[in-house]
């Protein structure tokens, strides 16, 4: 079976995302893998991300913000976005695909406490996605390989 992807995007894919694949990456369901990128990705990550994973136990991905491209897109099994794509900053191919959307506040303009608070959201939504992979692959072998 080919490993199937989870894509999360940001504008800059320096904290929300970043964070989103390290977290996803540290346990990820059997046949998954995550990456992150950005629309308008930033040079460096953000001064607080990797500090605030490490805090966890969890390290930064290996690769610097990146761009979002048609690769990408197409590479992946499900698409997230962090809550930050407006219309200004959004590729029209990623807004006509299946997306499903965080909603999580900027942590860049926050505080260290409300910076932690995104970050524990975001884990408990990788959590929720796992939990939500794993079950979905259960129900597919179940129903066999031609359904």
């Amino acid at each position: 079976m080919a490993e199937r992807k989870v894509l999360f995007v940001c504008v800059e894919n320096a904290a929300r995302s970043l964070m989103a694949e390290s977290l996803f990456n540290q346990h990820p369901p059997t046949g998954w893998t995550a990456t992150s990128a950005g629309t308008r990705p930033a040079p460096t990550p953000h001064g607080r991300t990797e500090p605030m994973l490490r805090e966890i136990g969890v390290p930064l991905p290996a690769h610097p913000p990146q761009l979002l491209t048609e690769a990408l897109m197409d590479e992946a099994s499900t698409v997230i976005t962090m809550g930050c794509l407006d219309d200004a900053s959004c590729p029209a191919r990623l807004k006509t695909m299946e997306i499903r959307d965080w909603a999580l506040a900027d942590p860049a303009s926050l505080d260290d406490a409300g910076f932690r608070q995104v970050r524990d959201d975001i884990r408990r939504r990788v959590e929720g996605l796992r939990r939500e992979l794993i079950l979905n692959d259960r129900r597919r072998a179940q129903l066999g390989p031609n359904r």
